[in-house]
């Protein structure tokens, strides 16, 4: 396969345009504040008391809405971001995670990663590992379901951590529970298949009983039929896309990092991150791994807050 390199550098360069732009705009707002404090019509006497507001005497006039609006929007943030903090100590954090930004109103168009295409492809599922977008966010998925950890719900929940679950029925069957109080908690629920078979070794029949008798399961357990999908090992063929496609799969997140309790694992060859990569970790355990799964989290959170990155929400961009 065909890897492909993204171009860091104007990543880097929209990034800091982008904050200069939000600071701009948080300056305007503050600005804006000025101007109502002085009657908003520049006739206060330089030093002198603002000019009274039309209402009660001494009343300031209320702001504008654009810069209401960002003070608001800036309280929230500042919220969130203390509250985190806190969580980030709590839990062992090196550094407080970082605010991913608002979605984009308009989802990006996703394509099949160059190398990646199976023949007649037109009108499959698009596989990919990466999202296109110039914000510095990645994605975190978990992939199987064997370990069911309370402290990874609890865990993710007060950092306000985003992720995204591709569950496979084998694993999951003793106990749908768990996952339920995961969907609760705003984790979206995707297919991984029924058994974690090597999808490119069954006929094209077993391919999609494997794939849409899961798609059963979570409509079943969970109310509502996937439209993301992840073969297992990240294998696949074009019968598995037609599959996929056949019960309701729109798109094929692959990856590009894969995070463990003590390392990260790379598929590009610069060994880093990118704007919109998709990182794999899996439900495990001491008894799979060195390591708890709070302890990957502390992990792939060092690493992507380091790299000064934030983890923004999958569907919210597919």
């Amino acid at each position: 396969m065909q890897l492909v390199r993204q171009n860091e550098k104007v990543a880097k360069k929209w990034y800091r345009a982008g904050t200069v732009v939000l600071a701009a705009l948080l300056a305007a707002a503050v600005a804006s504040g000025c101007a109502a404090e002085t009657g908003g019509s520049g006739t206060g006497a330089p030093g002198g008391p603002a000019n009274p507001a039309a209402g009660r005497p001494g009343e300031a006039a209320p702001k504008a809405g654009p810069a209401r609006a960002l003070d608001t929007y800036a309280e929230a943030l500042g919220k969130k971001q203390a509250a985190r903090a806190v969580a980030a100590k709590k839990w062992g954090l090196a550094r407080t995670p970082l605010a991913a930004p608002e979605p984009p109103k308009v989802k990006p168009r996703i394509t099949t990663r160059k190398g990646f295409e199976v023949r007649d492809d037109a009108g499959l599922p698009p596989v990919f590992t990466t999202v296109p977008t110039k914000e510095k966010i990645v994605f975190l998925t978990m992939d199987d379901g064997a370990e069911k950890d309370p402290e990874l719900l609890r865990m993710m929940t007060e950092l306000d951590i985003p992720y995204s679950a591709f569950l496979s029925d084998y694993v999951i069957n003793d106990d749908y529970g768990y996952f339920e109080e995961m969907q609760k908690r705003g984790v979206t629920i995707s297919n991984h298949t029924l058994n974690h078979r090597y999808l490119p070794g069954l006929s094209a029949g077993e391919q999609k009983r494997e794939i849409c008798g899961q798609q059963e399961k979570i409509l079943e357990h969970y109310g509502k039929r996937p439209t993301l999908f992840r073969p297992p090992y990240g294998n696949y063929n074009r019968d598995t896309l037609v599959a996929a496609k056949s019960c309701g799969i729109t798109a094929v997140p692959l990856w590009s990092s894969e995070a463990f309790p003590d390392h990260m694992e790379w598929r590009e060859w610069d060994r880093d991150l990118h704007p919109g990569d998709i990182v794999l970790t899996h439900f495990r355990g001491k008894d799979d791994w060195k390591g708890s799964m709070p302890d990957m989290i502390r992990q792939v959170m060092k690493t992507i807050t380091d790299k000064g990155y934030a983890v923004a929400k999958l569907e919210d961009y597919v």
